[in-house]
């Protein structure tokens, strides 16, 4: 078996035949000194495509909201296991005071109202 040379000791390549040590520390600074731009361009473009996902999302999605008086329906509260088949909403409720953004006070058709305020995530309207 006879050994074999590498390509780059036996034939000089262009890359070998013309480095110099001098010249290869400045390209490395002018590198550094490009990164910053470089790191900045890139956040730049990062900002740019959320802000596009941030109104992408905004078009589809629609604002709900309710009104004094009308009728609801609630998420069941999922603390106790349920089946597969039983109701994921109850109701109707009766909207009976605005809080603050998506926040409501609740009341059943008999007029008790329900302890806590109740968040719009957790509401869908009723259509009798």
């Amino acid at each position: 078996m006879e050994a074999i040379i590498p390509a780059e000791l036996g034939i000089p390549s262009h890359r070998i035949m013309h480095f110099s040590e001098g010249h290869n520390n400045e390209l490395l600074k002018e590198n550094l000194d490009l990164l910053e731009d470089l790191k900045e361009k890139a956040f730049l473009r990062i900002q740019r495509c959320k802000i596009i996902m941030i109104n992408a999302y905004n078009r589809r999605v629609k604002a709900q909201s309710f009104q004094v008086g009308d009728l609801v329906l609630r998420r069941v509260d999922t603390l106790k296991p349920v089946g597969k088949l039983d109701p994921t909403w109850e109701g109707p409720y009766k909207v009976t005071s605005v809080i603050g953004i998506g926040a409501y006070r609740l009341e059943d058709l008999e007029g008790r109202p329900l302890p806590h305020p109740w968040n719009v995530h957790n509401l869908k309207k009723y259509y009798a």
